[in-house]
């Protein structure tokens, strides 16, 4: 959808829960505020404490699946489809479903295109979203730009507002990554 208070919106990284970014993938560097930060959303970069659980469950299945880092990254990448962070007065998530229809359609418009220019900067062959919404504008994108030898597949978001994600998330995704073809590009 888009990003977490404590992940993305923290350190620019999707699912970026700041233990993984940190001490797995060793990132380092400094995360400069926006000009209109929310004064109860501050942003504290690498330095932040509070945990994403959606990120946490995703990055440590990819550890313990990938190992090293680069063992995913060697082929995979991950594009957060709206990585805008929006949020109200009292500093509530706003997904892209909260929004408007005119102002919800211009945002999917822009993220569509990025998600077009990504995929053909990254020559991508698969795309696997994460959760219906990530998988929908995927399938959106692909049919709309004409690009015939992508395929789009999904699985399971780690969400702890989903509950099957509660339940076992990390077991469900690697059967479906197996299922669907995609686990033998992640396993170390």
């Amino acid at each position: 959808m888009n990003p977490g208070p404590f992940g993305m919106a923290q350190n620019g990284v999707p699912f970026g829960d700041s233990a993984f970014v940190n001490d797995w993938m060793k990132i380092q560097g400094t995360v400069y505020k926006p000009p209109n930060e929310h004064p109860k959303r501050q942003i504290q970069g690498l330095n932040c404490s509070r945990s994403e659980v959606s990120g946490s469950r995703f990055w440590s299945f990819i550890q313990e699946t990938c190992g090293h880092p680069s063992n995913f990254f060697r082929n995979c990448y991950v594009h957060n489809y709206c990585p805008i962070s929006m949020m109200t007065e009292t500093a509530k998530n706003i997904t892209p479903a909260d929004l408007k229809a005119s102002e919800k359609k211009t945002l999917l418009e822009a993220c569509d295109a990025s998600l077009f220019k990504v995929m053909q900067l990254l020559q991508v062959s698969v795309v696997v979203g994460i959760g219906r919404f990530a998988e929908e504008r995927a399938r959106h994108v692909v049919n709309s730009f004409n690009l015939q030898s992508v395929r789009v597949v999904g699985i399971m978001h780690p969400s702890p507002i989903n509950p099957a994600a509660n339940k076992g998330w990390k077991e469900i995704v690697r059967m479906q990554l197996h299922d669907l073809g995609v686990l033998q590009f992640m396993v170390a």
